[in-house]
């Protein structure tokens, strides 16, 4: 947030300057906690140099705060988007295609009917969720499925209102649908919010096949890209433009690999996200309008089987650099910024549930590179889905093996 000072002025009428105050303390976490060795010390699978210093392994960073994590529930069904209600309860969508509420006291409720069918093969099902802003008047929710249409799958976005007695959806409907479709079950993306202006950032992943990888760097398809669209679906207005002719409208940013965790830096209201790479190269971006993250042209990782991808290269000029980047990798997920003050370490910082890494990452974050990381919750054994923040202050997490956490001071 900027500090305003108001300097006026007066003549023959009164003017009121408004300006940026060169002042971040404010804005800034200055204290993180103790800094250590990085916390990451296995051998990289590449000898990848980063762009820049702090791109990778930054110094390890220790919360001094005592805090505590307690599981609410482990019963719940693979789940993957976890958001806070109004009245502080937990809208939680499970993989195989359920949505369910979510008491704090660990009370699971029966599926919500109405959810259109998904196909949970491998990567698909009921993917990330998000609450109208007006939900406590409207009771709008969007969310993110893989569909099985004709020709094979794809990643799409619906609406649908919660009824008064919270047991169905009513007037669901598909609002976007990425294009092509393909036989792929895996990089859906899948990860949706609302930005600043109150339009809808989804993200899509490019379906991880050879013949869908190149499309990401396509502005004719929307796969492996974050697109913004209005609440009706349509092509946001103050979308950029690319020059290619044809080029989608509804494109924000291209050259995503398979980008599960989307959210709003608190202070700019910029959009991040997290971004799975291949052996290697698991990013964090900042999403600047218009911009190329360069994927496949540019990767900080190699193929599975070792080889390098494309010429081997990870910086070319038009494409963007990630903020941070893993080697080996994480697997970063569902993400947010914490705006809390009960752990005091955490204001502004980003937290990412990391599934293969089997914890929750911390990020301290200072002028929008990263000054330090932490691993959360590592004792726990879970593959961590989704990370956000209630309104009490507390985060919470959902974990592919059943769980949900809350995570505060102790």
């Amino acid at each position: 947030m900027k500090n305003i000072k108001y300097i006026s002025i007066l003549s023959a009428s009164l003017f009121t300057l408004f300006s940026c105050s060169d002042d971040k303390d404010k804005d800034e976490n200055t204290n993180p906690g103790t800094v250590t060795n990085p916390v990451e010390n296995n051998s990289a699978n590449t000898a990848y140099k980063p762009a820049f210093a702090g791109q990778t392994r930054v110094s390890g960073v220790q919360t001094n705060t005592a805090y505590e994590a307690k599981v609410i529930t482990s019963t719940l069904n693979n789940p993957w988007g976890v958001k806070m209600l109004p009245d502080g309860r937990l809208l939680v969508t499970e993989k195989p295609g359920n949505l369910r509420i979510v008491s704090t006291t660990g009370q699971v409720s029966s599926p919500i009917t109405g959810v259109p069918a998904v196909n949970s093969t491998n990567q698909g099902g009921l993917l990330g969720l998000t609450l109208d802003p007006e939900f406590a008047s409207n009771r709008m929710i969007y969310w993110v499925f893989s569909q099985q249409v004709t020709g094979g799958n794809i990643t799409a976005v619906a609406k649908g209102k919660l009824s008064n007695d919270e047991k169905s959806l009513e007037g669901v409907t598909v609002i976007y649908q990425t294009n092509p479709a393909n036989s792929s079950t895996l990089h859906y993306g899948g990860r949706i919010l609302f930005d600043k202006t109150g339009n809808l950032i989804v993200s899509t992943g490019e379906r991880s096949v050879i013949e869908t990888r190149p499309l990401a760097q396509s502005v004719l398809t929307s796969l492996g890209k974050v697109v913004r669209i209005t609440k009706n679906g349509q092509a946001a207005s103050g979308n950029p433009t690319f020059s290619t002719a044809g080029a989608l409208a509804e494109l924000y940013t291209i050259g995503h690999r398979n980008p599960q965790g989307l959210a709003l830096h608190p202070n700019t209201g910029e959009i991040w996200s997290s971004e799975h790479g291949p052996r290697g190269g698991d990013e964090i971006n900042r999403l600047q309008a218009g911009s190329n993250y360069g994927w496949p042209v540019i990767t900080y990782g190699i193929e599975y089987g070792e080889q390098v991808i494309g010429a081997g290269i990870q910086q070319q000029q038009g494409m963007e650099q990630p903020v941070y980047y893993w080697d080996p990798v994480v697997s970063p997920s569902g993400m947010t910024f914490y705006t809390g003050d009960r752990v005091p370490e955490w204001q502004n910082n980003l937290f990412i549930g990391a599934l293969s890494g089997k914890h929750i990452v911390r990020l301290a974050i200072k002028d929008n590179r990263v000054t330090g990381e932490e691993r959360l919750l590592a004792q726990e054994n879970q593959r961590f889905r989704d990370v956000t923040q209630g309104s009490d202050g507390a985060l919470y997490a959902v974990t592919d093996e059943g769980r949900l956490y809350k995570i505060d001071k102790k």
